[in-house]
Protein backbone atom coordinates (compact mmCIF):
# COMPACT_ATOMS: atom_id res chain seq x y z
CA UNK A 1 0.00 0.00 0.00
CA UNK A 2 1.41 3.80 -1.15
CA UNK A 3 1.74 6.09 1.39
CA UNK A 4 -0.99 9.03 0.15
CA UNK A 5 0.57 12.73 -0.11
CA UNK A 6 -1.09 16.14 -0.64
CA UNK A 7 1.56 17.39 -2.50
CA UNK A 8 4.55 15.97 -4.09
CA UNK A 9 7.54 18.20 -5.80
CA UNK A 10 8.87 16.34 -8.41
CA UNK A 11 12.41 17.03 -10.55
CA UNK A 12 11.09 17.92 -14.11
CA UNK A 13 12.87 17.98 -17.04
CA UNK A 14 10.11 17.68 -19.67
CA UNK A 15 11.65 14.67 -21.12
CA UNK A 16 9.24 11.62 -21.39
CA UNK A 17 10.10 10.08 -17.75
CA UNK A 18 9.55 12.95 -15.68
CA UNK A 19 6.21 13.60 -18.05
CA UNK A 20 5.03 10.17 -17.41
CA UNK A 21 5.97 10.79 -13.58
CA UNK A 22 3.67 13.08 -12.48
CA UNK A 23 -0.15 11.69 -13.65
CA UNK A 24 1.37 7.94 -12.03
CA UNK A 25 2.36 9.93 -8.91
CA UNK A 26 -1.46 11.19 -8.57
CA UNK A 27 -2.47 8.03 -9.33
CA UNK A 28 -0.60 5.85 -7.23
CA UNK A 29 -0.20 8.60 -4.44
CA UNK A 30 -4.06 9.23 -3.39
CA UNK A 31 -4.67 11.62 -6.02
CA UNK A 32 -1.85 13.90 -4.67
CA UNK A 33 -1.03 17.46 -5.97
CA UNK A 34 2.21 17.53 -8.21
CA UNK A 35 4.64 20.51 -8.30
CA UNK A 36 7.02 20.71 -11.10
CA UNK A 37 10.16 21.85 -10.27
CA UNK A 38 12.58 22.58 -13.78
CA UNK A 39 16.42 23.69 -13.28
CA UNK A 40 17.75 25.79 -15.55
CA UNK A 41 21.55 25.42 -15.44
CA UNK A 42 22.74 26.57 -18.55
CA UNK A 43 21.30 23.70 -20.52
CA UNK A 44 19.67 25.65 -23.67
CA UNK A 45 16.19 24.24 -23.44
CA UNK A 46 13.43 26.05 -23.82
CA UNK A 47 11.79 26.67 -20.46
CA UNK A 48 8.64 28.31 -21.34
CA UNK A 49 7.65 25.20 -23.77
CA UNK A 50 8.99 22.58 -20.16
CA UNK A 51 6.74 25.29 -17.60
CA UNK A 52 3.66 24.48 -20.18
CA UNK A 53 4.14 20.73 -20.68
CA UNK A 54 4.37 20.28 -16.95
CA UNK A 55 0.89 21.96 -16.80
CA UNK A 56 -0.57 19.90 -19.74
CA UNK A 57 0.87 17.14 -17.85
CA UNK A 58 -0.92 17.72 -14.98
CA UNK A 59 1.16 19.71 -12.20
CA UNK A 60 -0.75 22.04 -10.76
CA UNK A 61 2.41 24.92 -10.97
CA UNK A 62 5.89 24.73 -12.88
CA UNK A 63 8.63 26.35 -11.05
CA UNK A 64 11.76 27.46 -13.87
CA UNK A 65 14.68 28.04 -11.65
CA UNK A 66 17.66 30.18 -12.99
CA UNK A 67 20.63 28.15 -11.19
CA UNK A 68 23.50 28.51 -13.74
CA UNK A 69 25.35 31.14 -11.93
CA UNK A 70 24.96 29.61 -8.29
CA UNK A 71 25.52 26.46 -9.97
CA UNK A 72 29.16 27.99 -11.15
CA UNK A 73 30.18 30.26 -8.30
CA UNK A 74 28.73 28.14 -5.55
CA UNK A 75 29.74 23.90 -6.89
CA UNK A 76 32.25 24.20 -10.19
CA UNK A 77 34.13 26.61 -8.61
CA UNK A 78 34.54 25.33 -5.30
CA UNK A 79 35.32 21.92 -7.07
CA UNK A 80 37.50 23.88 -9.57
CA UNK A 81 39.88 24.80 -6.63
CA UNK A 82 40.11 21.67 -5.21
CA UNK A 83 41.39 20.21 -8.31
CA UNK A 84 39.11 17.32 -8.20
CA UNK A 85 38.70 15.03 -11.05
CA UNK A 86 36.91 11.18 -10.68
CA UNK A 87 39.46 8.68 -11.75
CA UNK A 88 41.45 10.69 -13.46
CA UNK A 89 38.87 11.91 -16.54
CA UNK A 90 35.65 13.12 -15.66
CA UNK A 91 34.87 16.65 -14.67
CA UNK A 92 31.96 15.45 -12.54
CA UNK A 93 29.46 17.93 -14.86
CA UNK A 94 26.80 15.82 -14.11
CA UNK A 95 28.16 14.89 -10.43
CA UNK A 96 27.82 18.61 -8.77
CA UNK A 97 24.47 19.62 -10.43
CA UNK A 98 22.73 17.62 -8.49
CA UNK A 99 23.10 18.46 -5.20
CA UNK A 100 21.92 22.04 -6.19
CA UNK A 101 18.74 20.82 -7.81
CA UNK A 102 18.00 18.70 -5.07
CA UNK A 103 18.45 21.50 -2.55
CA UNK A 104 16.34 23.73 -4.18
CA UNK A 105 13.89 21.00 -4.43
CA UNK A 106 13.85 21.10 -0.76
CA UNK A 107 13.54 24.94 -0.42
CA UNK A 108 10.22 24.52 -2.94
CA UNK A 109 8.76 21.38 -1.53
CA UNK A 110 9.10 23.56 2.25
CA UNK A 111 7.26 26.49 0.98
CA UNK A 112 4.85 24.20 -0.60
CA UNK A 113 4.17 22.31 2.28
CA UNK A 114 4.48 19.14 0.25
CA UNK A 115 5.16 15.61 2.22
CA UNK A 116 7.54 14.47 -0.47
CA UNK A 117 9.83 14.76 -3.11
CA UNK A 118 10.33 12.74 -6.48
CA UNK A 119 12.68 12.70 -8.84
CA UNK A 120 12.96 10.91 -12.09
CA UNK A 121 16.44 8.92 -11.82
CA UNK A 122 16.58 5.08 -12.38
CA UNK A 123 17.85 2.03 -10.11
CA UNK A 124 20.76 1.71 -11.28
CA UNK A 125 22.41 5.41 -11.64
CA UNK A 126 24.21 8.02 -9.29
CA UNK A 127 21.87 10.46 -10.01
CA UNK A 128 19.43 8.54 -7.26
CA UNK A 129 21.90 8.55 -4.35
CA UNK A 130 22.80 12.06 -5.42
CA UNK A 131 19.20 13.57 -5.21
CA UNK A 132 18.16 11.31 -2.27
CA UNK A 133 21.46 12.37 0.01
CA UNK A 134 20.95 15.69 -0.58
CA UNK A 135 17.49 15.28 1.13
CA UNK A 136 18.22 13.75 3.71
CA UNK A 137 21.21 16.08 4.24
CA UNK A 138 18.82 19.35 4.46
CA UNK A 139 15.34 17.66 5.08
CA UNK A 140 15.70 14.85 7.15
CA UNK A 141 12.32 13.99 7.80
CA UNK A 142 10.93 14.30 4.18
CA UNK A 143 9.60 11.59 1.94
CA UNK A 144 11.34 10.93 -1.33
CA UNK A 145 9.60 9.30 -4.20
CA UNK A 146 11.91 7.00 -6.61
CA UNK A 147 9.06 5.98 -9.52
CA UNK A 148 11.55 3.57 -11.60
CA UNK A 149 12.03 1.75 -8.51
CA UNK A 150 8.96 1.01 -7.95
CA UNK A 151 6.60 1.15 -11.53
CA UNK A 152 5.91 -1.34 -13.34
CA UNK A 153 6.78 0.85 -16.28
CA UNK A 154 9.79 -1.44 -17.99
CA UNK A 155 10.31 -0.07 -21.72
CA UNK A 156 10.43 3.15 -22.87
CA UNK A 157 7.54 1.34 -25.00
CA UNK A 158 5.36 1.01 -22.31
CA UNK A 159 6.12 4.53 -20.93
CA UNK A 160 5.01 5.78 -24.32
CA UNK A 161 1.83 3.74 -24.29
CA UNK A 162 1.29 5.05 -20.91
CA UNK A 163 1.75 8.58 -21.96
CA UNK A 164 -0.51 8.38 -24.74
CA UNK A 165 -3.34 6.95 -22.79
CA UNK A 166 -2.40 10.43 -20.36
CA UNK A 167 -2.52 12.52 -23.22
CA UNK A 168 0.59 13.93 -22.89
CA UNK A 169 2.95 14.89 -25.33
CA UNK A 170 5.60 12.63 -26.91
CA UNK A 171 8.77 13.99 -27.32
CA UNK A 172 9.04 13.46 -31.76
CA UNK A 173 13.44 13.35 -31.19
CA UNK A 174 14.33 9.63 -31.26
CA UNK A 175 17.82 10.39 -29.22
CA UNK A 176 20.31 7.43 -29.96
CA UNK A 177 22.42 8.52 -26.55
CA UNK A 178 21.58 9.09 -23.34
CA UNK A 179 22.87 13.16 -22.58
CA UNK A 180 22.70 15.28 -20.03
CA UNK A 181 24.10 18.79 -20.51
CA UNK A 182 24.38 21.71 -18.27
CA UNK A 183 26.64 25.36 -18.90
CA UNK A 184 29.90 22.82 -18.05
CA UNK A 185 29.25 19.66 -19.91
CA UNK A 186 27.33 17.45 -22.22
CA UNK A 187 27.67 13.42 -21.63
CA UNK A 188 26.59 10.94 -23.53
CA UNK A 189 25.83 7.12 -22.85
CA UNK A 190 24.58 3.76 -24.26
CA UNK A 191 23.85 2.55 -27.81
CA UNK A 192 27.46 1.66 -29.05
CA UNK A 193 29.13 3.50 -26.28
CA UNK A 194 27.72 0.25 -24.11
CA UNK A 195 30.49 -1.84 -25.61
CA UNK A 196 34.56 -0.12 -24.86
CA UNK A 197 35.78 -1.59 -27.60
CA UNK A 198 33.67 0.93 -29.86
CA UNK A 199 35.29 3.91 -30.64
CA UNK A 200 32.77 7.37 -30.51
CA UNK A 201 31.76 8.39 -33.58
CA UNK A 202 32.63 11.88 -34.69
CA UNK A 203 28.77 12.97 -35.49
CA UNK A 204 28.13 11.71 -31.92
CA UNK A 205 29.48 15.09 -30.30
CA UNK A 206 27.42 18.19 -30.11
CA UNK A 207 29.59 20.90 -27.90
CA UNK A 208 32.66 20.13 -29.43
CA UNK A 209 34.65 19.94 -33.45
CA UNK A 210 36.35 16.70 -33.40
CA UNK A 211 40.09 17.08 -33.20
CA UNK A 212 40.78 16.21 -36.67
CA UNK A 213 38.30 19.10 -37.47
CA UNK A 214 39.84 21.90 -35.38
CA UNK A 215 41.92 24.27 -37.30
CA UNK A 216 45.11 23.35 -38.68
CA UNK A 217 47.14 26.58 -36.51
CA UNK A 218 46.98 26.55 -32.76
CA UNK A 219 44.78 29.24 -30.77
CA UNK A 220 46.24 30.73 -27.51
CA UNK A 221 43.87 31.70 -24.59
CA UNK A 222 44.82 33.35 -21.30
CA UNK A 223 43.12 32.76 -18.19
CA UNK A 224 43.75 34.93 -14.68
CA UNK A 225 42.77 33.96 -11.14
CA UNK A 226 42.31 35.24 -8.54
CA UNK A 227 42.23 33.31 -5.16
CA UNK A 228 42.11 30.51 -7.45
CA UNK A 229 38.60 31.79 -9.13
CA UNK A 230 38.66 32.33 -12.76
CA UNK A 231 38.31 36.01 -13.37
CA UNK A 232 39.08 37.08 -17.10
CA UNK A 233 39.83 35.53 -20.27
CA UNK A 234 42.23 37.37 -22.41
CA UNK A 235 42.75 40.10 -20.55
CA UNK A 236 38.59 40.88 -20.09
CA UNK A 237 37.39 40.44 -16.49
CA UNK A 238 33.69 38.45 -16.55
CA UNK A 239 31.20 36.87 -14.50
CA UNK A 240 31.04 32.95 -14.32
CA UNK A 241 28.67 32.41 -17.10
CA UNK A 242 29.88 34.87 -19.56
CA UNK A 243 33.54 33.66 -18.74
CA UNK A 244 32.66 29.57 -19.17
CA UNK A 245 30.60 30.88 -22.25
CA UNK A 246 33.87 31.98 -23.37
CA UNK A 247 36.37 29.59 -22.62
CA UNK A 248 33.23 26.80 -24.43
CA UNK A 249 33.30 28.57 -27.37
CA UNK A 250 37.26 28.60 -27.41
CA UNK A 251 37.92 25.00 -26.48
CA UNK A 252 35.15 23.79 -28.66
CA UNK A 253 35.99 25.00 -31.43
CA UNK A 254 39.59 23.85 -30.75
CA UNK A 255 38.26 20.10 -30.18
CA UNK A 256 39.51 19.95 -26.81
CA UNK A 257 38.33 18.91 -23.92
CA UNK A 258 36.61 15.05 -25.15
CA UNK A 259 36.91 12.24 -22.15
CA UNK A 260 35.97 8.52 -22.96
CA UNK A 261 36.21 6.71 -19.85
CA UNK A 262 34.87 3.20 -18.19
CA UNK A 263 34.06 4.65 -14.71
CA UNK A 264 33.30 2.72 -11.53
CA UNK A 265 29.47 3.58 -10.53
CA UNK A 266 29.29 4.11 -6.78
CA UNK A 267 25.98 1.36 -7.46
CA UNK A 268 28.91 -1.32 -8.03
CA UNK A 269 28.98 -1.49 -11.91
CA UNK A 270 31.17 0.38 -14.34
CA UNK A 271 29.71 2.72 -16.68
CA UNK A 272 30.81 3.87 -20.35
CA UNK A 273 30.74 7.48 -21.04
CA UNK A 274 32.02 10.43 -23.57
CA UNK A 275 31.79 13.83 -21.81
CA UNK A 276 32.39 17.01 -23.69
CA UNK A 277 33.97 19.77 -21.49
CA UNK A 278 35.84 22.23 -23.34
CA UNK A 279 35.70 25.51 -21.13
CA UNK A 280 36.28 23.04 -17.94
CA UNK A 281 39.10 21.40 -19.68
CA UNK A 282 40.71 24.48 -19.97
CA UNK A 283 40.00 25.65 -16.75
CA UNK A 284 41.64 22.75 -15.05
CA UNK A 285 44.76 22.51 -16.86
CA UNK A 286 44.81 26.55 -16.14
CA UNK A 287 44.51 26.26 -12.54
CA UNK A 288 46.60 23.58 -12.19
CA UNK A 289 49.32 25.18 -13.70
CA UNK A 290 48.98 28.47 -11.79
CA UNK A 291 49.34 26.20 -8.63
CA UNK A 292 52.84 24.41 -9.94
CA UNK A 293 53.95 28.42 -9.38
CA UNK A 294 51.97 28.90 -6.17
CA UNK A 295 51.64 26.35 -3.71
CA UNK A 296 54.96 24.60 -1.94
CA UNK A 297 56.07 21.06 -2.33
CA UNK A 298 54.52 19.59 0.66
CA UNK A 299 51.51 21.88 0.19
CA UNK A 300 51.05 20.74 -3.32
CA UNK A 301 51.59 17.17 -2.60
CA UNK A 302 49.06 16.75 -0.12
CA UNK A 303 46.29 18.32 -2.37
CA UNK A 304 46.77 16.29 -4.72
CA UNK A 305 45.64 13.59 -1.89
CA UNK A 306 42.66 16.13 -1.42
CA UNK A 307 41.89 16.55 -4.82
CA UNK A 308 40.94 12.33 -4.95
CA UNK A 309 39.09 12.17 -2.04
CA UNK A 310 37.25 15.11 -2.73
CA UNK A 311 36.02 14.24 -6.31
CA UNK A 312 34.59 10.63 -4.55
CA UNK A 313 32.64 12.73 -2.27
CA UNK A 314 31.25 15.25 -5.59
CA UNK A 315 30.59 12.19 -7.46
CA UNK A 316 29.11 10.11 -4.66
CA UNK A 317 26.52 12.60 -4.59
CA UNK A 318 28.01 13.60 -0.58
CA UNK A 319 28.16 17.88 -1.20
CA UNK A 320 26.33 18.46 2.07
CA UNK A 321 28.50 16.26 4.40
CA UNK A 322 30.98 17.54 7.12
CA UNK A 323 34.12 16.31 5.15
CA UNK A 324 33.87 17.99 1.78
CA UNK A 325 32.63 21.69 3.96
CA UNK A 326 36.27 20.88 5.83
CA UNK A 327 38.15 20.11 3.00
CA UNK A 328 36.16 22.72 1.25
CA UNK A 329 37.92 24.92 3.84
CA UNK A 330 41.37 23.61 3.87
CA UNK A 331 41.66 24.43 0.14
CA UNK A 332 40.21 27.52 0.59
CA UNK A 333 42.80 28.27 2.49
CA UNK A 334 45.54 26.66 -0.13
CA UNK A 335 44.20 29.51 -2.76
CA UNK A 336 44.99 32.52 -0.96
CA UNK A 337 48.19 33.22 -3.09
CA UNK A 338 46.47 31.26 -6.37
CA UNK A 339 46.41 34.40 -7.93
CA UNK A 340 48.04 35.11 -11.83
CA UNK A 341 47.67 34.76 -15.75
CA UNK A 342 48.46 31.64 -17.60
CA UNK A 343 48.83 31.01 -21.24
CA UNK A 344 47.82 28.03 -23.13
CA UNK A 345 48.05 26.79 -26.44
CA UNK A 346 44.87 25.16 -28.10
CA UNK A 347 45.96 22.79 -31.13
CA UNK A 348 43.90 20.02 -32.12
CA UNK A 349 42.20 18.64 -29.11
CA UNK A 350 45.61 19.40 -27.39
CA UNK A 351 45.79 22.26 -24.23
CA UNK A 352 49.52 23.43 -23.87
CA UNK A 353 51.28 25.32 -21.67
CA UNK A 354 52.69 28.69 -23.20
CA UNK A 355 53.43 30.40 -19.72
CA UNK A 356 52.52 31.25 -16.45
CA UNK A 357 53.04 34.34 -14.12
CA UNK A 358 52.18 35.58 -10.43
CA UNK A 359 52.95 37.91 -8.08
CA UNK A 360 53.24 34.85 -5.21
CA UNK A 361 55.55 32.60 -7.30
CA UNK A 362 57.90 30.40 -5.83
CA UNK A 363 59.67 30.14 -8.53
CA UNK A 364 62.88 32.00 -7.80
CA UNK A 365 65.44 31.88 -11.25
CA UNK A 366 68.38 33.47 -8.65
CA UNK A 367 67.94 29.99 -6.68
CA UNK A 368 67.75 27.04 -9.77
CA UNK A 369 69.76 29.01 -12.29
CA UNK A 370 72.74 26.89 -14.16
CA UNK A 371 74.55 30.35 -14.18
CA UNK A 372 76.08 32.11 -11.42
CA UNK A 373 74.52 32.67 -8.45
CA UNK A 374 75.41 34.34 -4.80
CA UNK A 375 72.25 32.70 -2.93
CA UNK A 376 73.39 29.19 -3.05
CA UNK A 377 76.36 27.35 -1.26
CA UNK A 378 76.46 23.81 -3.39
CA UNK A 379 78.10 22.06 -0.63
CA UNK A 380 75.46 22.65 1.98
CA UNK A 381 73.99 19.82 0.08
CA UNK A 382 76.60 17.15 1.63
CA UNK A 383 75.05 17.40 5.05
CA UNK A 384 71.61 17.61 3.80
CA UNK A 385 72.32 14.09 1.78
CA UNK A 386 73.98 12.46 4.96
CA UNK A 387 71.17 13.80 7.01
CA UNK A 388 68.49 12.76 5.02
CA UNK A 389 69.80 9.04 3.49
CA UNK A 390 71.47 8.14 6.98
CA UNK A 391 67.65 5.77 7.72
CA UNK A 392 69.29 4.22 4.24
CA UNK A 393 72.87 4.16 5.43
CA UNK A 394 72.05 2.54 8.78
CA UNK A 395 69.99 -0.23 7.44
CA UNK A 396 72.54 -1.13 4.81
CA UNK A 397 74.98 -1.67 8.36
CA UNK A 398 72.39 -3.41 9.98
CA UNK A 399 72.14 -6.10 7.06
CA UNK A 400 75.71 -6.17 6.26
CA UNK A 401 76.03 -7.09 10.08
CA UNK A 402 73.01 -9.49 10.15
CA UNK A 403 74.47 -11.28 6.78
CA UNK A 404 70.72 -10.54 4.85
Amino acid sequence: MMAEFKKVVLAYSGGLDTSVIIPWLKENYGGCEVIACCADIGQGDDMQAIHDKALRSGASKCYILDLTQEFLEEYVWPTLKAGAVYEGKYLLGTSFARPLIAKRLVEVAKKEGAEAIAHGATGKGNDQVRFELTVKALAPNMAIVAPWREWDLLSRTQEIEYAKAHNIDIPTDNKKYSMDKNIWHLSHEGSDLEDPWNAPQNEMYLVSKAPEDAADKPEYVTIDFEKGIPVAVNGKKMGAVELLTELNDIGARNGVGIVDICENRLVGMKSRGVYENPGGAILFYAHRELEYLCLDRATYHYKEGVAIRFGELVYDGMWFCQLREALSAFVDSTQETVTGTVKLKLYKGNIMSAGAKSPYSLYNQEFVTFEEDHVYNQADAEGFINLFGLPLKVRALMQEKAGK
